[in-house]
């Protein structure tokens, strides 16, 4: 009987509860979850983004605000061969992408060492070269074109 009243006190000054809290009906949880303080999930935003292989075929693709290219390509099941052979652990450069000037000058983030070294493995290689797993998608990049090069250079298999 100690541990309940123990018990008892506890739950009144950690949570607040008043003794009639057993008492409490079906309708006065459901309206005390009601007044939820977490904010909603919001819908994001789809955008869209078109790539151009080798041949010329274009690719249109539609994703998420917050996806990254890769996860574009992997979630539409586009068919670009051995694209994101490693799923974005910056272990290869299968998901190299050539950017125009102008997008790649205005992408968020630059790219981080990591990124630079596993793109100096990639064939065709630009000064607007990124890899997609590292492109993470904004409002900005909505309708952006990219081009895929026309071989990849997988360095795992190396």
């Amino acid at each position: 009987m100690a541990l309940v009243q123990k018990l008892q006190i506890l739950s009144k000054s950690f949570f607040a509860l008043t003794p009639n809290y057993a008492k409490c009906t079906a309708n006065q949880l459901s309206s005390a979850r009601i007044a939820s303080t977490t904010q909603p999930l919001c819908k994001k935003k789809e955008i869209s983004i078109t790539f151009i292989k080798a041949s010329g075929e274009r690719i249109k693709a539609k994703g998420k605000i917050g996806d990254s290219i890769l996860d574009i390509v992997v979630n539409n099941d586009i068919d670009l061969d051995g694209y994101g052979a490693c799923e974005g652990t910056l272990t290869c450069s299968t998901c190299h992408l050539i950017f125009p000037k102008d997008v790649y000058d205005n992408l968020p983030n630059k790219p981080t060492d990591e990124e630079t070294d596993m793109l100096d493995l990639a064939y065709e290689l630009t000064d607007t070269s990124r890899l997609g797993c590292q492109i993470i998608m904004t409002e900005e990049l909505d309708g952006i074109e990219v081009r895929v090069p026309s071989t990849i250079n997988d360095v795992r298999s190396s």
